[in-house]
């Protein structure tokens, strides 16, 4: 009976191993869109970045001539498609897209200050915190000094 009994509790415990093992691989096989809430999530990222930038004494004059809806639009867009979900960007290329607005380092990390407010009001956690800012210092070069 002794033994009958260990091994029912080692067969519940390789159980619960593998389920959380399996709930793991299936976390760690989530897109970032996915752990970041999808599109929802996203526009309300993105709806309050609009916010925090437009007030932003710093960068605001480069978004005067440019509509909340466009702005959120395009951005949302842009977020999906790079971080594994199903939209598709129909905007500029980012180099094109900021050609002509002589962007300095400061401008860019201005609005990386207002991502991360943004992200931190949603309590993003900071793995995907951290994997969004990568994504957006990665494009850095084409957006700055052009």
């Amino acid at each position: 009976m002794f033994s009958l009994i260990n091994l029912h509790r080692r067969a519940a415990a390789a159980v619960v191993i593998a389920l959380a093992l399996g709930s793991s691989a299936f976390a760690a096989d989530k897109t970032l869109y996915d752990r970041l809430g999808g599109k929802p999530a996203l526009e309300a990222v993105v709806g309050e970045l609009w916010a925090i930038t437009s007030k932003d004494k710093r960068i605001n004059k480069y978004f005067a001539n440019t509509k909340p809806e466009a702005f959120a639009g395009q951005l949302v867009d842009f977020l999906c498609e790079a971080s594994g979900g199903p939209c598709k960007y129909k905007g500029q290329d980012m180099v094109a897209a900021h050609t002509g607005m002589h962007l300095k380092n400061k401008d860019f990390d201005a609005l990386a200050q207002n991502v991360v407010k943004a992200l931190d009001k949603f309590k993003v956690p900071a793995r995907e915190k951290k994997e969004v800012m990568t994504m957006l210092g990665s494009l850095r070069s084409s957006i700055v000094n052009h």
